[in-house]
């Protein structure tokens, strides 16, 4: 799923297929405006919202590292 919203929403110049789970995104073209509109679909995806301790570059550098961060404000939100 989260591979869905970056495909949609992440401006890649390759094919988000092409990627591991740990490969760079910026690298492969996220930008900083891109991530902001990742942040959003991933948001509305997961019925989350992104602290302000997460809003980092480390946070959206790869699928493992948003993988991370999704699942620790499920799990926050499911612990609420």
């Amino acid at each position: 799923m989260i591979r869905d919203v970056i495909r949609e929403g992440g401006g890649l110049a390759v094919d988000i297929a092409t990627l591991g789970d740990g490969d760079d995104l910026y690298a492969a073209g996220l930008t900083s405006h891109a991530t902001v509109n990742l942040m959003l679909g991933l948001e509305e995806k997961f019925d989350i919202e992104f602290p302000d301790r997460l809003l980092r570059r480390r946070t959206f550098e790869s699928i493992e590292a948003i993988s991370a961060a999704v699942t620790e404000l499920l799990d926050e939100k499911v612990a609420a």
